[in-house]
């Protein structure tokens, strides 16, 4: 169940993030000849840097509690690729 709350928070920071009307004023134009604002207008970009930001505040949180280990870090963050992928791309 905590894999479940941990895919959907950074499912729903990453949407907020590259799509919310809220930060449309803080994120700069897309232009893909920078690579700095290719990341804040790719989903798996940002998700990727959610999910070790989520993973960070494991321990202060009761919502997901993982061991800090560098086999979950890159298990959790595969998991949640994985689902953002076949989320958007239809399987």
């Amino acid at each position: 169940m905590e894999l479940l709350y941990f895919v959907l928070a950074s499912y729903g920071l990453t949407f907020i993030l590259v799509y919310g009307k809220i930060f449309e004023d803080l994120r700069p134009e897309k232009d893909y000849s920078k690579k700095w604002n290719t990341l804040f207008h790719c989903p798996l970009c940002i998700g990727f840097w959610v999910g070790c930001l989520l993973f960070l505040i494991n321990g202060e949180t009761e919502l997901f509690t993982f061991d800090y280990t560098i086999a979950n870090f890159f298990y959790l963050r595969l998991a949640f690729c994985w689902y953002f992928l076949s989320a958007f791309n239809g399987g």
